[in-house]
């Protein structure tokens, strides 16, 4: 996880330094990354395991997005003599906006893209989101009698469908850096983003307690920009 935050920041940092762009001016772009995962669940010594995704995006504005996310990635984690692997599939459909929605240069978004300096268009890319979409758990785990008996003492359970699907909320946080540019904007970027899942099922790792299960995602990756603006 330490390796992938200071890769992260290190490419940030030569993006910074390179000729970048406000967000894209095509309308859709599609991506693809990959970075560490970590859970919050019941058994609490988390083992930090790789997640990979697929993305689709729609720019609503240049700095507004909706978007369909695809992930598949293992969690991992062990306590009380216990342990479980999730390796598990996940989709939702989401919605980003971005900081440069609110600068006066997203009302003339060619002139912005000229005029701009390198701080101020790496500003314009940081974006909240949030979204909906369903998890699919592969749940493999070995519980201990001793860790079984008091699940039961405290009115919790072992669950008995360790492959069910359920809702959940992805909440994210992040920076696109667009470059290379082209007649009609740049057409790449590179992505960092932090992604935290929220759960309504307590269920990430077999076992059924009194909180609902979370896990976080941090990743990097990269979009490509497709078709002009008409």
């Amino acid at each position: 996880m330490k390796k992938l935050l200071l890769f992260s920041f290190i490419a940030v940092c030569c993006l910074i330094s390179s000729s970048v762009s406000a967000q894209f001016s095509k309308p859709i772009s599609i991506g693809a990354g990959a970075g560490g995962t970590f859970n919050l669940t019941d058994l609490g010594n988390v083992e930090s395991k790789f997640a990979f995704y697929g993305e689709l995006d729609y720019l609503i504005t240049p700095f507004i997005s909706v978007g369909l996310h695809g992930e598949k990635g293992t969690l991992a984690g062990n306590g009380y003599e216990s342990d479980f692997k999730n390796r598990y599939f996940a989709g939702n459909i989401n919605g980003k906006i971005r900081v440069g929605q609110f600068l006066d240069g997203a009302k003339n978004y060619s002139y912005y893209t000229l005029q701009a300096n390198t701080l101020s268009r790496i500003l314009s890319n940081v974006y909240v989101g949030a979204g909906a979409g369903l998890v699919k758990n592969r749940i493999s785990r070995n519980i201990s009698t001793l860790y079984a008996n008091y699940l039961e003492s405290s009115g919790g359970e072992i669950a008995k469908d360790p492959g069910e699907i359920h809702f959940v909320v992805p909440l994210e946080v992040g920076v696109d850096i667009p470059f290379g540019r082209t007649l009609y904007g740049p057409q790449w970027a590179i992505n960092v983003n932090y992604q935290h899942t929220l759960t309504f099922n307590d269920n990430l790792d077999g076992i059924i307690n009194k909180n609902n299960d979370q896990y976080g995602f941090v990743s990097v990756g990269v979009k490509y920009a497709l078709f002009n603006r008409k």
